[in-house]
Order: structure tokens, then sequence, then C-alpha cells
């Protein structure tokens, strides 16, 4: 760990620009969901007992650096309100005279919200000016957005490099959750990657053969494995271009000892909607107009097996067409077989990715894993190995 949490910080009299993740859906003015809100809660809460100062730094939509009015943090000022249980004071800019003004007015016990940083086209820049101005606003610097850390941006990255600087609670979190799930964990190691297509997680899956024991593919990427070993999956969706790639996967798993599991069965039907006629089928027995649209259960017995003797499960993407019954079977009964042996105390399970946090909601199992990830392409690139300039930027 080469990064400092707040623990480690003088924050008594300081003005702690903290950068968080408020990026909540929003329909009429009304934000939908506070889950973002929720969960910065406990790190404005602790600079606030430790006698600092806490002015917001947050992106909203994608502005592309104008004022878009629709795009105005000011609207989320209420509900942070609320969810903090005090008056937040919200400034028009995220630099220059209207945040200076605010900052200044802070009384012990105040918190700003400044405007979108993205209202500035030197954010998405990493623009050197744009950050020092930044850094001027305040005397350090917090990172409590694990889900915007992949971006080099001002308010992510350059800020970093101007004042002593720390990760929040849900960053610090995210990392100790990552690092236990993936840069040291207790073996044998599981990951679940599901979805649709293999292009898309090239590299998350090249870097996993080499790190875990067992690899579950699931989804519409499944469907090109299976093609990839010749067998015919009638109408499904795979990508047939892809198959040498496939190929190719499997045989680095090969040579670094790792398991892919890929459906022994399959649930296959000839609509895709809820509630249509459907049948079980061996793996290489997908009728010519039909479509997989699940794996069977035989595969969910097989994951189960090798799940039960791991110490440790990384999820990403659901193994069916999650979204409709009763294409959700196995993802239901993986993700509700990680959360018993969690909370049995014989798994670390961690998961991440919007489609993920939803198949586990879905299935009831959301609470019973170790952790689950708010952020999206933050937690696939750091699945993939890649170094997160946010965080690179607390380390250094």
């Amino acid at each position: 760990m080469g990064w400092k949490s707040l623990d480690d910080m003088d924050l008594d009299g300081k003005v702690v620009l903290t950068r968080v993740d408020l990026n909540v859906p929003v329909e009429a003015g009304r934000v939908t969901d506070t889950t973002r809100i929720d969960r910065i809660v406990p790190t404005i809460r602790d600079i606030l007992d430790k006698g600092g100062k806490p002015v917001l730094l947050a992106h909203f939509g994608r502005p592309k650096g104008k004022r878009v009015p629709e795009m105005s943090l000011g609207q989320i000022t209420d509900e942070l309100s609320k969810a903090l249980g005090r008056p937040v004071t919200f400034a028009e800019d995220c630099a220059g005279d209207d945040a200076t003004s605010a900052i200044a007015a802070m009384g012990a016990g105040d918190v700003v919200l400044l405007e979108n940083t993205r209202f500035h086209a030197g954010e998405e820049k990493n623009d050197p000016d744009f950050a020092t101005a930044l850094a001027a606003l305040g005397d350090v610097y917090c990172n409590d957005a694990f889900s915007a850390a992949h971006r080099a941006h001002g308010s992510t990255e350059g800020i970093a490099h101007h004042l002593p600087s720390c990760a929040g609670r849900l960053m610090a979190e995210e990392l100790s959750a990552l690092e236990a799930a993936l840069t040291s964990p207790e073996r044998p190691v599981m990951a679940v990657v599901g979805g649709a297509k293999v292009s898309t997680k090239l590299d998350l899956l090249g870097n996993l053969v080499r790190k875990v024991n067992h690899l579950v593919i699931g989804g519409g990427m499944a469907n090109t494995f299976l093609a990839a070993q010749g067998i015919d999956v009638g109408k499904s969706l795979a990508e047939h271009e892809m198959t040498g790639t496939a190929k190719d996967i499997l045989g680095k798993a090969d040579e670094a000892g790792c398991e892919i599991i890929l459906p022994e069965d399959v649930v296959v039907a000839r609509k895709f909607e809820a509630g249509a006629e459907n049948e079980t089928v061996a793996a290489d027995a997908c009728p010519d107009d039909a479509m997989i649209l699940d794996a069977g259960p035989a595969t969910v017995e097989r994951i189960d097996r090798a799940m039960s003797n791991c110490r440790t499960l990384i999820w990403n993407g659901p193994l069916g067409a999650f979204e409709i019954a009763p294409f959700d079977a196995a993802t239901n009964a993986a993700a509700r077989r990680a959360a018993e042996l969690t909370r049995d105390g014989k798994l670390v399970s961690v998961a991440g990715g919007g489609d993920t946090v939803s198949a586990l909601n879905r299935a009831g199992a959301a609470e019973g894993f170790s952790y689950i990830s708010s952020a999206g392409g933050a937690f696939l690139e750091w699945m993939e190995g890649k170094t997160l300039p946010g965080v690179a930027a607390l380390e250094s």
C-alpha cells in the first residue's frame, strides 16, 4: 500500500479538496438513486471530525468543456445536504473568484460543493494550469472517487502533484478490497467473467489467466469460446471472427495452469423474451434455429464444486441473459452460492461493473459479498492489470 489515508493526515483547520463521484442519475431535476452520494458521506464526516473543511470536486455528465445548465451539480445539493444532515454551500464555479469566495466564507462544520469540473476544458485534458488553479484553493487533496481513478484528469491526477494527498474512506476501501482479491489474494482464486463480447475484455482475460486458478467464462463470451472449439452455437450471440483469439486465450490458460470453465450444458430458446419456451441441452447440442441464453444446471454444479475449494472470488459479468427469467437461473444460483460461502467465512468475494451489480442485486446476493465495487471502467482496468492514474498519483 503506497498511498496515505485520512488517518495519516493533519486536517485541523485545513481546506481539504475532496474529489468525489456525484455522477448520479437525475430525472426532471431529481436524483433517482442516491447510492454514490451515500457512499461518500463517511469521508466527508471524517474530514469534519478531524477539523477539516471539505470542499467537494466532482464531474457530472459529459459537457465537454462547456457550461451546460442541465449538467450543473447545483441540482445535487439538496440530496447531498440531506445525506450529510447539514446544509451544503454551492459555488457556481470550481475555480476562480466564485470558488475562492465560497471557500473563504467557510466556518467550522461547513461543506462546499464546487461546480462541475468538466465545465472547464482543462479538466479532461489534465491541463497543468487548470490543475494548479484547483490546487490553489486548498491545503490538502483527498481522492475518494475510485470510479474516476482510471482517468488522468485535472481533478483526479494533476492536482495530486501539488498538494499533500491521501485516499478517502471509499477509495481506501476499494483499493484494499481489490488488492486482497487480485494483488495478493489467498489461493485458490476464481474469476467469473461474463458479458456479450470477447473483444471488449481481451486485456482482462489475458491478465486473469496468469493470476487465477479457475476462470469461469459466461454470457455471449462463452458462445465464442464454444465456437472456437468447433461447436455449433446455432443463432446464439457470438463473435465468430474472434475464435482465433479465443483459442489463443485457451492456450495461454493451459500454459499458466489456469482451468477455464465453459458451459457443459446450456439453456436454449427460439425467442429472447420473458417466459419463452426453452430447454436444457448439452453445450454441443444447440439446435440450428435456437440461441444459447444461459448456462445449464450441470455447469452451475461444476462452478459450485470449484468455487467451494477456492478462497478468493472476483466477479465481473453475468453467466447468461440475466435481465429476463428464466435465463437468470445460472447467475442467480452461482451468486447465491458465492454469498453463502462468504457469509460462512470460506471465501473473500469481490465484484464490480454495472451489469454485475445489477445481476447480484437481482439475485439477492449482493449483501453477502465481501465487497461490491461502485466503479465500472476503473474496476475493469484494475482487473486488466493496468495502472490507474488517479491511484498512481496518490502513491507518488
